[in-house]
């Protein structure tokens, strides 16, 4: 499949380097625009401890379904310059909204017809740029629908369940760490604090608290079709938001899979979910029957007649 290197140029300036993959044959051509998740991440979802490897694998089995995909590095990861410590989580969506903007742009993409995918954070983007952006399709691998301090706690707790049983006997003073925690990241006011001796991206941590991806899912224009997928294994999002989000989200057409075994890493696991298995599960790849769920229903979506209607069933899958 072709590729090429596609900078974006983000509203401060600041080039995004990424990737964009055609499918072969002559364009235009619907286009996907990949969001990943949190920290450091290069163009293919990887961090230098996470290697999640999502990039490459859903750009080739799209453009295999004759759709383009564009993917860029975060600030301060692969390519792009910057610190990402520094970025905010606006910072993030602005980038997100720069790279959609540049890739309905490209001239070899139909610009009324661009998708969004976002996984984790890059799934919280989607739902923001769904709302207030022109967008064809969006799907949400391992979003919420709470406030993001809410999502924070539910997730310290699954994670906590996840650990030994000596470490699940400290819950009460775990938990209160934490709350001191928050507070203390709560009353920061520089891009970069230092918690517990460790610095952390105190801005991003501030303002993902106070976002509420409700508004965003309730604000998606119909009939612009939704595709939520979460893992039942999925120790740091809440697989029962996806009823949220099918509740929430106008129009009819939209799909929610909690998909039996899946994790937050987008790989199945047959044991006990807990953060320590993610090491033992990046030695895989990305679940193939989530890839052509994605593939199969943009396929459905993105080749449709553009003034078309998108469709008026509401679906959802256990």
């Amino acid at each position: 499949m072709p590729e090429t290197d596609l900078t974006v140029i983000a509203d401060d300036g600041t080039g995004l380097a990424g990737t964009l993959t055609l499918p072969t044959g002559p364009g235009p051509h619907p286009a996907v625009l990949l969001l990943h998740g949190s920290g450091p991440l290069d163009r293919e979802g990887n961090a230098p401890k996470l290697p999640v490897n999502l990039g490459r694998p859903l750009a080739d089995v799209l453009a295999e379904a004759g759709i383009a995909t564009l993917r860029y590095d975060r600030r301060g990861a692969g390519a792009t310059p910057g610190v990402w410590r520094e970025s905010g989580f606006t910072d993030n969506c602005r980038d997100a909204a720069a790279a959609l903007r540049t890739l309905s742009a490209h001239a070899a993409v139909r610009a009324e017809s661009v998708a969004v995918v976002g996984h984790s954070e890059g799934a919280l983007h989607a739902m923001t740029l769904a709302a207030r952006h022109d967008v064809r399709a969006v799907v949400l691998l391992a979003g919420f629908a709470r406030p993001g301090e809410e999502a924070f706690r539910w997730q310290a707790g699954s994670v906590l369940q996840g650990m030994p049983a000596p470490v699940r006997l400290l819950r009460r003073p775990l938990g209160a760490l934490g709350e001191r925690v928050l507070a203390r990241v709560e009353r920061t006011r520089t891009d970069v604090a230092r918690i517990a001796g460790i610095p952390v991206n105190a801005r991003w941590m501030r303002e993902m608290l106070v976002h509420d991806t409700r508004d965003d899912l309730a604000a998606i224009p119909v009939p612009v079709p939704v595709l939520a997928v979460t893992g039942d294994k999925d120790v740091q999002v809440d697989p029962a938001d996806l009823a949220e989000i099918r509740r929430l989200v106008p129009g009819g057409d939209t799909e929610t899979h909690r998909v039996p075994g899946l994790t937050h890493i987008l790989r199945r696991d047959g044991g006990r979910p807990t953060l320590r298995s993610y090491r033992r599960l990046l030695r895989e790849p990305v679940d193939p029957a989530l890839l052509a769920l994605v593939a199969t229903w943009l396929t459905a979506r993105m080749h449709a007649n553009a003034s078309g209607p998108l469709g008026e069933r509401r679906t959802t899958h256990p």
